[in-house]
C-alpha cells in the first residue's frame, strides 16, 4: 500500500480506505468511490462489510480487495497509517502539548527556540502547518491519522528534525495521534471548553491524560492547577508560576511595551534569564512549560533564551498599532478562563479603560457563554457583546445567553454592557470609544479570516476589521470592504 485516507475522494491507486462509522452515516457508503479511484485495501468494521455499497463491489466479489476488519477501526487506524507512511514519527522528536489553552502559544515559542539552536522544525497545530519554513493551513489543530501520518512522512523528507505539535482533546480521543512516537508530552491547563463533545469536565480531562498514559519519553507538566496535580507520575517535569516545582519563575515584570522578563530557575541550579514580547501571567507559564520541554529535548539554555525573546503569535495577544494614542489587540480567547486571564494581562498592561468586543461560536459548548459575559463584565468598563461565529444558530440567542451572565455582575462590579450583533460594526463602535491610555481588546477569533454564518464563511479578519477601524478613527477614511479569500473550517473545529 502506497497511503492511507478516509475520504473517499481522495483515494489514490494503492492507497487503503478506512471506511469508518459515523453518527449519519457509515463510510463503507462511499466506497464505491474509493475502489473505483483504486483503493487496494478497505479498513472498516463489521458493520461496513455488511453494507451493500461495499460488499457488492466487483472489485470485492472479485477478491481483488483485501478488507481488514476491527471491531473499532478508528482506534487502529493511526498505527496502520504509521506502518503504511514508515512509522515517520520514529525518525523525528515530536513535541506534543495539549490543554485547553496556550498550546499553540507553546508550540510557537517551543518552533523559535529549536530554530535558534540550528535545527530544522516543522510544526503541526492550529493556526497553520509548516515544514522546514514552508506554510500550510490547518483545517483541524490536529490532522485525521492517515493526514498526520503522511504530514510527518514529508516533513522527514525535507530534513526535519523537531515537530512541536498541538494535540487536542479530539484527537485524543479519537485516535487520531495513535502510531505517533513523542518525545516529550506537555500539558499547559485545562478549564471549562468542549463540553459538546465531551461528556463532562472529568471526560475533557481523561481525554488530555491520554497523552501522559506512557507514549511519551519524557512528560512535563504545568501544576498550577488541579488537574495539572493529577497527571504527575515518577520522572514527571513540572513547572509552575506559583508553588514548588522543577522549573519556576522569579523576578518577574511586565513593561510598558508589552514584554515581559523573568529569571526561570530549574533543576540542579540552572537559572536562564528570560525575556517574552508575549504579556500576561499565563504566558509566563507557557513559557516556563516550553522551557521544560526545551530542556528535556536537550536544547541548549542559550538557544532557549534566544528563541523565546523573539516570538510573536498570530492572534494571541496581537497589538494592531497605527499611530493611535490607546491599545489595540487581537485575542483568539473563546473559553471563561481564557477570557479572564486575557483581560487581567490587558488592565494589568493600562492604566485606562479596557473596552472589550466579544462573541460566542454557536454550535458548540452552550454552557460556556453566560460565564464568558460574566468573566468579560467584571473586567471591562466596557463590554460590547456581539457575534463570532454563529453557524446554524440564531445569532440572538447567543447573545442573549452572554448578555444574561454579563448582568447577573453587581452592578457595581461591572462596567457598561453593549448588545451590537454586527461585528464590524462593534469593532468600530469600541474604537470610537477609546481614549488616550485605554486598551482595546477584540476578543474569541483572534487569527481567524473568517465568519461562519448559516452554513456559509464569509471573509472577515479581526486584525483588518479592527485595522480599518483605526484608520477610520485616525484619517477619516471609510473602512474598506473585506477580499479575502476564505476556506471553511480553517483552523476553528476542534480549537473553539
Amino acid at each position: 500500500m502506497t497511503g492511507a485516507t478516509l475520504r473517499a475522494q481522495h483515494v489514490r491507486p494503492g492507497d487503503l480506505f478506512a471506511a469508518l462509522p459515523g453518527t449519519r452515516v457509515h463510510g463503507a457508503d462511499f466506497a464505491p468511490t474509493a475502489l473505483d479511484s483504486g483503493a487496494v485495501a478497505v479498513l472498516t468494521d463489521q458493520a461496513g462489510i455488511d453494507r451493500a455499497a461495499l460488499a457488492e463491489h466487483p472489485a470485492v466479489r472479485s477478491g481483488q480487495v483485501s478488507l481488514l476488519v476491527h471491531e473499532d477501526p478508528r482506534r487502529v487506524l493511526g498505527a496502520a497509517s504509521a506502518l503504511i507512511y514508515g512509522d515517520p514519527s520514529s525518525k523525528l522528536r515530536v513535541l506534543g502539548v495539549t490543554g485547553t489553552s496556550g498550546k499553540t502559544t507553546t508550540t510557537y515559542l517551543l518552533e523559535s527556540a529549536l530554530q535558534a539552536a540550528g535545527f530544522c522544525t516543522g510544526l503541526v497545530g492550529t493556526v497553520e502547518t509548516r515544514i522546514a519554513g514552508d506554510r500550510l493551513d490547518s483545517a483541524f489543530t490536529t490532522p485525521e491519522a492517515p493526514d498526520l501520518q503522511a504530514l510527518l512522512a514529508v516533513m522527514v523528507e525535507h530534513g526535519v528534525t523537531f515537530v512541536p505539535m498541538e494535540v487536542s482533546s479530539h484527537a485524543l480521543a479519537m485516535g487520531r495521534v495513535s502510531g505517533t512516537h513523542f518525545a516529550v508530552g506537555a500539558f499547559t491547563n485545562l478549564s471549562q471548553d468542549h463540553l459538546d463533545f465531551h461528556r463532562d469536565m472529568e471526560d475533557y480531562f481523561q481525554a488530555k491524560a491520554l497523552l501522559f498514559d506512557g507514549r511519551a519519553e519524557h512528560e512535563v507538566v504545568c501544576v498550577d492547577t488541579d488537574w495539572g496535580q493529577r497527571l504527575v507520575g515518577p520522572g514527571t517535569v513540572t513547572v509552575s508560576t506559583a508553588g514548588d516545582a522543577a522549573w519556576t519563575a522569579a523576578d518577574v515584570r511586565a513593561h510598558p511595551t508589552g514584554e515581559q522578563t523573568f529569571t526561570a530557575h530549574g533543576p540542579d541550579g540552572l537559572t536562564m534569564p528570560v525575556r517574552l514580547r508575549l504579556p500576561g501571567a499565563f504566558n509566563i507559564a507557557n513559557a516556563l512549560l516550553a522551557i521544560g520541554v526545551l530542556h528535556a529535548a536537550g536544547v541548549p539554555a542559550w538557544a532557549i533564551e534566544r528563541g523565546l525573546a523573539e516570538v510573536d503569535v498570530p492572534g494571541r495577544m496581537e497589538r494592531v498599532a497605527l499611530g493611535q494614542d490607546f491599545t489595540a489587540v487581537v485575542d483568539y480567547s473563546h473559553k471563561p478562563g481564557a477570557v479572564a486571564a486575557v483581560l487581567d494581562a490587558a488592565r494589568a498592561q493600562v492604566d485606562g479603560k479596557v473596552i472589550v468586543v466579544l462573541g460566542c461560536g454557536g454550535d458548540r459548548d452552550v454552557a460556556k457563554r453566560p460565564l464568558m459575559g460574566a468573566e468579560a463584565a467584571r473586567r471591562s468598563a466596557v463590554l460590547i457583546v456581539t457575534d463570532d461565529n454563529p453557524r446554524s444558530e440564531d445569532p440572538a440567542d447567543i447573545r442573549a445567553a452572554m448578555l444574561a451572565g454579563a448582568r447577573e455582575v453587581p452592578a457595581d462590579q461591572r462596567g457598561e454592557v453593549l448588545e451590537i450583533g454586527d461585528r464590524r460594526a462593534a469593532i468600530a463602535a469600541a474604537v470610537e470609544r477609546a481614549e488616550p491610555g485605554d486598551i482595546v481588546v477584540v476578543a474569541g477569533k483572534g487569527h481567524e479570516t473568517g465568519q461562519e454564518v448559516a452554513g456559509v464563511v464569509h471573509p472577515f479578519s479581526d486584525r483588518e476589521e479592527l485595522a480599518a477601524a483605526l484608520r477610520h478613527r485616525l484619517g477619516g477614511q471609510e473602512p474598506t470592504p473585506q477580499e479575502t479569500v476564505v476556506r471553511r473550517g480553517q483552523g476553528d473545529e476542534e480549537a473553539r
